[in-house]
């Protein structure tokens, strides 16, 4: 019998059509995921700063949002290199699977010259993933994605943050209202569905799951065979990190 997961474990992301505006508004609450990533980083033992937690957090949220608004079965990664706090946050999401995964590197990171945001979207309909790169001013994902939008999607987008862990993505469509586009602030986003004539196009269920285990982490360590000493030096056994999620997985010699 295939394992039964509840709705109340994953987080909700509607997708809701504004008329007579012409926009998409996309919107979720994230108590669900952000719980499972807790969870997650319990089980591994891994503590964040409040500061890069939160980045890590919106950052999630947003690469959600963003999944649901773009095509079906598209895969998509995003990578953040910021000089301070100097740390490498990475994101990605399957719209698909319906999952979001991430984490952070705060060890070994080369601190650049500027902020850059970098965004890859794999999908059976392109010929080879599409790459963006495009230099960030601040440290908000918020805004991060906002200049991503006008810069690699060529269509404005506004994304908002509101009480209870909720975000929306609002995306502009053909001949949409630029001067109401442009006003939206919280309040107005908290009361759309009041104010405007609107209509839910789809819902879909998102939950944090990277899905790796040893037997998908070995086989990057393949080239290693014919070098044990190098990776192991000396050891009988080392420690390998997921670099999706960062969980930690034993390797043994034998197991090469």
């Amino acid at each position: 019998m295939s394992e039964q997961i509840s709705v109340e474990e994953f987080t909700k992301v509607e997708s809701i059509f504004v008329r007579h505006r012409n926009v998409l508004a996309v919107r979720a609450q994230f108590t669900p995921i952000y719980t499972d990533h807790y969870l997650h980083l319990m089980q591994q033992k891994i503590r964040h700063s409040g500061e890069l937690d939160q980045m890590l957090k919106d950052t999630l949220a947003m690469l959600t949002l963003h999944a649901v608004a773009r095509p079906w079965a598209e895969t998509i990664a995003w990578t953040i290199n910021l000089r301070a706090p100097r740390v490498n946050i990475f994101a990605s999401a399957s719209s698909l699977e319906e999952n979001i995964v991430g984490r952070l590197f705060t060890e070994g990171v080369r601190e650049p010259d500027r902020n850059f945001f970098y965004a890859q979207t794999i999908s059976e309909k392109l010929p080879e993933p599409r790459m963006s790169t495009l230099e960030v001013d601040d440290r908000d994902p918020l805004h991060w994605v906002e200049q991503y939008y006008t810069q690699s999607e060529q269509r404005p987008a506004r994304a908002f943050r509101l009480d209870d862990e909720v975000f929306v993505l609002i995306v502009a469509q053909p001949d949409f209202d630029e001067e109401w586009f442009a006003g939206l602030d919280v309040e107005a986003v908290a009361r759309l569905e009041k104010d405007e004539e609107t209509k839910v196009l789809e819902t879909r269920k998102f939950r944090f799951n990277c899905g790796c285990n040893l037997d998908k982490i070995l086989p990057v360590l393949g080239g290693w065979r014919e070098k044990p000493e190098e990776l192991f030096e000396g050891a009988d056994q080392i420690t390998i990190q997921c670099p999706r999620c960062a969980a930690s997985y034993l390797v043994t010699r034998d197991m090469l």
